[in-house]
């Protein structure tokens, strides 16, 4: 951004130096220099300052990892990647027969602590047994009934379904592998529809600038030559530098100053056939503008436009 205003203000320079044919020599020179830096440095703090950019612009999309609550072996796989889903579709099914098997024993069992309580029921009536004896014949039973209820829902758990509207991606998992029920052994990733983030990455020096509401434009380097408004929907309160967590090692100040994350809703209709289109991850550039200074707005605008024509650029790997 600052490279395109100084090759602005340069080749406006050499413009005039020749259409006017100012001489050079030791005054006009150093003036050309000395005006620019005053110029440039002026708007770059005025524009900084007031209307924030960030040249680390990008789309988050919220994943879910896919973690079976029962550890099987997969029977089948469902889901086609990036095919979408709605929620309660089947992902994939885990081999029922061990949770089965589980349910059918404690069925029998059930039938048989159930007889065994109505006969407790009738014996105590008749004083032949003692209260103690049917309690103990009704907590058998109920122990069998909440044993029956894990059973049951282990056997449910062996078909994995989408948890909301939305697709899977890079399925790797396939009939005959091992699922597990690990944190660390996800089988696949879930992402959700309609759960997208734009989020501009700004320096903190422009903090007090940013307000929630205020106007704000962004591009896209997959979609060049289009700068696409919207508004800042929130400020996030917390810094990934600032976060502290419970463990072995005390606090050190060892970190780089942060970037305040910008979450920016994208308000621009123009924008509508591209958003399926543009991946989670895609990287970009933002800008956002205060009520203060407005009219040197129109500087950053026209620089932000410069940045994203300059998106039709890109090396050849």
């Amino acid at each position: 951004m600052d490279l395109l205003l100084i090759l602005t203000y340069s080749a406006l320079c050499i413009v005039i130096f020749k259409v006017f044919k100012v001489p050079l020599n030791k005054w006009t020179v150093p003036t050309a220099i000395l005006g620019g830096i005053v110029l440039i440095g002026g708007l770059f703090i005025l524009m900084n300052y007031n209307h924030p950019y960030a040249g680390k612009a990008r789309k988050y999309s919220l994943s879910t990892p896919i973690i079976p609550t029962v550890r099987g072996r997969v029977l089948e796989v469902n889901a086609v990647p990036n095919q979408m889903m709605q929620a309660g579709d089947i992902l994939f099914k885990l081999d029922p027969i061990p949770f089965q098997g589980k349910v059918d024993s404690l069925t029998a069992q059930e039938v048989a602590a159930k007889a065994d309580l109505e006969r407790a029921e009738t014996l105590v009536k008749s004083g032949s047994i003692s209260q103690r004896d049917r309690d103990i014949a009704r907590a058998r039973y109920d122990d069998v009934q909440a044993q029956l209820d894990i059973a049951n829902f282990n056997l449910s758990e062996t078909v994995v379904r989408a948890p909301t509207s939305g697709y899977v991606t890079q399925v790797f998992l396939r009939p005959g592998m091992m699922a597990v029920n690990l944190p660390i052994r996800p089988v696949m990733v879930f992402v959700h529809e309609q759960e997208d983030a734009f989020v501009g990455w700004f320096m903190q020096n422009s903090l007090l600038r940013l307000q929630v509401g205020d106007s704000a434009e962004i591009a896209f380097d997959g979609i060049p030559g289009d700068v696409f408004s919207g508004e800042v929907e929130s400020i996030y309160p917390l810094l990934a530098e600032g976060q502290l967590q419970p463990n072995g090692n005390l606090v050190t100040e060892s970190l780089p100053p942060g970037l305040v994350p910008v979450r920016i809703r994208i308000t621009d209709p123009a924008f509508e056939p591209y958003r399926d289109k543009l991946p989670g991850g895609a990287f970009g550039q933002a800008a956002l503008y205060s009520e203060h200074l407005h009219h040197i707005a129109l500087i950053r605008k026209v620089l932000l436009r410069m940045a994203s024509w300059m998106n039709y650029l890109f090396p050849i790997h």
